[in-house]
This record gives structure tokens, C-alpha cells and sequence, in this order.
């Protein structure tokens, strides 16, 4: 995923949340951060478990989509 590719990302990611708020776990800038703290400490086990194939602890955009993504939605 390109740099660009990201930004197009976030506009879809922000719309989502405004057109869709009820399927968000997270809703609070509050609760979304604690989340994304979370997630970010789990998202290997999703890799794993899903067979990507992906090292989390590299920096990438990829990555950086999946933990936003996860922390939307994790409890």
C-alpha cells in the first residue's frame, strides 16, 4: 500500500464511520485510542490466525490500515 493509497483510505475510513456510526465499537475519540492501543498489541495474532503472512512490527501503511480498522470495531 503507497502512501497515497492511505490517504484515500482515510477519507473512506472517516465517511464510513460518519454513514455507519452504529457498527463502530468505538465511537469516542477516547475509546478508539484505547482500542488501537490494544489492537496494535494483537494484530500479530490476526496475521497469524489468517495466514498473511506479515510481520506487524514492520511500519508499513498496510499495517498501519489494519490496526485503525481493527481498533473501529475491537473490544
Amino acid at each position: 500500500m503507497t502512501r497515497i493509497e492511505f490517504i484515500e483510505f482515510l477519507k473512506e475510513f472517516r465517511n464510513d464511520l460518519k454513514e455507519n456510526k452504529s457498527d463502530w465499537e468505538n465511537k469516542t475519540l477516547e475509546d478508539f485510542l484505547e482500542a488501537m492501543g490494544a489492537y496494535t498489541e494483537d494484530v500479530q495474532a490476526y496475521y497469524d490466525n489468517t495466514n498473511l503472512n506479515i510481520d506487524a512490527d514492520k511500519a508499513t501503511w498496510g499495517n498501519f490500515k489494519t490496526i485503525l480498522k481493527g481498533a473501529a470495531v475491537y473490544e
